[in-house]
């Protein structure tokens, strides 16, 4: 019997903003047209993790994979490759080291070294249909842990696993549970933290909008093992499409008989319900989340006592990332030596990153803990685009640090990361390259903490603005020696007194380029210059030799302080100079300087 065709369409996010709903239209139509319709299935799947080349199209069991495909494509693809069985060059993705064109996504160097467990199904199953779910051991875990094993011995194989949360804490996840399981109550509750606050963070998102049923599994089990009969899911209203997919997942596994009451025929009930947030970075702090979820405002509170102890209007709450409950299924159903034996001693397991910024693959990744920087970047990642010099890497989102080329070595783990000034966060990771400024990047970070601030303890509403305002200060050439060591100073001071984790990580990225670069902003302050030329007070715009006065520059700038005759040598007025750039993005003979 011949096997059925699936053609596998990425539906995540990016590639649906790359009109992929419309390829999966068009495949479905062409299909029909060619009376295919019984014999091939279209799948709209979830993120590849492939961003840079999507959307995504996989055939199989062919197991061709088609990269930057078009609506326009499938049409070729269902006549060329489904009846001719003619695979299409033109869509095969090319490697920039051989030139050759690569046939199966397993032979990209992008996924050569990752390991997915969080991700498994990302990507191969439609996250809207559960059977799909169902068929790839889902909701295996769940039955396996309310049939035949006790609470403790759920909560013991979590603490074997070495499973520690992936939402940028690193608490142990099993110790955790068994904290929340020790505290007696009449009602406890379990909550998924999937209010993902990071710049360029991705992962919890994509794994929300392509496996939601694992987060949901993870969630039930979460609830058998410290005797919760009632989960929240917090989402940042921001993630449409992952909302409308959990709420659709959670509807179906209550019709499956997955929620609800006396789950597999027991005499567990466990329930889920969405609460949404308004997209305040500080509300990933659980105890902010907590007040959020309350109808309070998003606050964090001093800690102990911990959520587990006192959390959901009052209740024992165990709170963990989505990643973390994406791991869960598959610990119980593989075993926690199986999870234990991937990764290092201290961070078991693999870690998803968001890979951004100026990389040539930017996209999802899933890598064993202690798998190195330049493993992540340089091979996986694929390099610094345009064959740019690599700067530094921000790991950690704003709660973490820059991470230069002698760290390009550091395997990734919890620790590890630590030691260096930086930290693992949830899980973004943002590329710099020698165009970056450093100084304008510290203010970046600290601008984005000043504004998600909830501005309930001075250190961090009064210290954290105080800092953005002497960065600034630096970058348009005002800054003084002392500015240095007061940011040290203060940086220090808000990291010891500030009240939650936002306050007390938010001078690292101050700190790290501080190390890092001091060089760098030495030469904003003394020699009132930016090295990388993106600091627009700093900047000045020179014309050289090779002008031929083609009036390009002169025409686009907006204050007119350009002058010169036609096909002669012309001049920039820098008294006038406003310094926008818009002559040198004209200027087509590379006759304008930026310095």
């Amino acid at each position: 019997m011949t096997q059925m065709k699936k053609i596998l369409v990425c539906g995540g996010t990016g590639c649906l903003s790359a009109k992929s709903d419309l390829i999966v239209e068009n495949l479905k139509t062409s299909l029909k047209n060619h009376n295919l319709n019984d014999s091939v299935e279209v799948i709209k799947t979830g993120c590849f993790g492939f961003c840079e080349k999507g959307p995504i199209v996989k055939i199989l069991p062919e197991n061709t994979f088609y990269i930057e495909v078009k609506p326009e494509d499938a049409e070729r693809i269902v006549v060329e490759d489904i009846i001719s069985e003619q695979r299409l060059v033109d869509l095969l993705y090319i490697d920039p080291k051989s030139g050759e064109r690569i046939f199966e996504g397993e032979n990209m160097e992008f996924y050569k070294k990752q390991v997915r467990i969080a991700l498994k199904n990302c990507g191969e199953i439609d996250p809207e249909n559960i059977k799909h779910y169902i068929a790839a051991d889902g909701y295996a875990a769940l039955k396996k842990v309310v049939t035949t094993m006790s609470q403790e011995e759920v909560i013991k194989e979590i603490k074997d696993s070495g499973l520690r949360g992936r939402g940028g804490g690193g608490y142990p996840t099993g110790l955790k549970w068994e904290i929340a399981f020790k505290n007696k109550s009449d009602q406890k509750y379990v909550v998924c933290n999937a209010d993902e606050g990071d710049p360029g963070a991705f992962m919890d998102r994509s794994i929300l909008e392509g496996d939601p049923h694992s987060v949901i599994e993870g969630m039930v089990i979460c609830g058998y093992s410290i005797g919760a009969t009632k989960g929240l899911v917090y989402i940042r209203a921001e993630y449409p499409l992952a909302i409308e997919r959990l709420r659709k997942a959670i509807e179906d596994a209550r019709k499956n008989g997955f929620l609800g009451k006396n789950i597999f025929g027991t005499d567990f009930s466990f329930d889920i319900e969405i609460k949404y947030g308004a997209g305040a970075f500080v509300c990933g702090e659980e105890t902010a989340l907590i007040h959020s979820m309350e109808g309070k405002r998003g606050e964090p509170t001093v800690k102990p006592p911990y959520p587990a102890e006192s959390g959901y209007w009052g209740k024992p709450t165990n709170v963990n990332n989505v990643e973390t409950l994406g791991n869960i299924a598959q610990i119980i159903l593989k075993g926690s030596k199986w999870f234990k034996s991937i990764g290092t001693l201290n961070s078991s397991g693999t870690k998803v990153f968001a890979l951004a910024g100026k990389i040539n693959n930017v996209g999802l990744v899933e890598v064993p803990m202690g798998t190195t920087l330049r493993e992540v970047i340089f091979e996986i990642g694929g390099g610094i685009k345009n064959d740019k010099k690599f700067k530094a890497v921000q790991t950690g989102g704003p709660s973490g640090g820059c991470l230069t080329e002698k760290d390009l070595d550091t395997p990734i783990d919890f620790d590890t990361l630590l030691s260096k000034g930086s930290m693992m966060g949830s899980g973004g990771m943002i590329v710099m390259d020698e165009d970056d400024c450093m100084v304008a990047v510290s203010k970046f970070y600290l601008e984005f903490t000043v504004d998600e601030s909830c501005g309930k303890c001075a250190p961090c509403r009064i210290g954290n603005t105080r800092l953005w305002e002497i960065l600034d200060k630096i970058t348009k050439g005002h800054g003084t020696m002392e500015d240095l060591n007061l940011l040290r100073e203060l940086s220090s001071t808000i990291k010891s007194t500030s009240l939650c984790g936002l306050g007390q990580t938010s001078p690292n990225p101050v700190l790290s380029t501080l190390n890092q670069f001091w060089d760098e902003y030495v030469a904003h302050i003394e020699d009132k210059k930016c090295p990388a030329g993106q600091c627009q007070a700093l900047r000045r715009y020179l014309i050289n030799e090779k002008c031929v006065g083609c009036t390009a520059c002169a025409r686009v700038c907006p204050v007119a302080c350009i002058e010169g005759k036609v096909k002669e040598p012309h001049v920039i007025d820098q008294s006038r100079c406003i310094k926008c750039g818009a002559c040198y993005t004209a200027c087509k003979f590379n006759a304008i300087d930026r310095v």
